[in-house]
């Protein structure tokens, strides 16, 4: 007979040196060739808020904070995904972001790209796709974000 243990596991442990008290967050720039005039603050926003309610770190506007965090939206682009035998087809809105944690003491960097899609029908323009998958896309790609960040994985 052979016994295993199991855990639980989870993927957003959060890992933040006791030495990091502060940390500031710039506002993400937009350098996608397609811009979403609104994503950009709505991102930048809710990292703002996630960092404040699942971390006890304090948010600062000084740039002597522990880390700065900056980032840019460098692609979010529209293609389509597919068509099934049967299915409706598919378009594909995927984004990314480049991110850059500094770490004012050490001057050490450390940069992440994030990147998300996010599927809708191809029956909706851009403009209905983006409204109907805007809570979608600044939670999803703020999670990321936020784990890439925090996260020790």
């Amino acid at each position: 007979m052979q016994i295993t243990g199991c855990g639980v596991y989870r993927f957003n442990d959060i890992s933040v040196p006791d030495s990091i008290k502060t940390i500031k967050v710039v506002q993400l720039e937009n350098r996608a060739t397609y811009v979403n005039p609104q994503l950009s603050q709505l991102v930048t926003e809710r990292l703002r808020q996630k960092i404040v309610s699942q971390t006890r770190l304090s948010q600062t506007n000084n740039d002597n904070a522990d880390w700065i965090i900056s980032g840019t939206i460098t692609n979010y682009t529209f293609t389509t995904s597919g068509i099934s035998q049967g299915q409706e087809a598919t378009n594909r809105l995927t984004v990314t972001v480049h991110v850059v944690r500094l770490a004012t003491k050490s001057n050490e960097t450390k940069e992440y790209d994030v990147s998300r899609n996010f599927e809708f029908k191809s029956s909706l323009s851009i403009q209905q796709a983006e409204s109907q998958l805007r809570d979608e896309l600044v939670r999803g790609v703020t999670d990321d974000i936020f784990n890439r960040l925090f996260s020790d994985w």
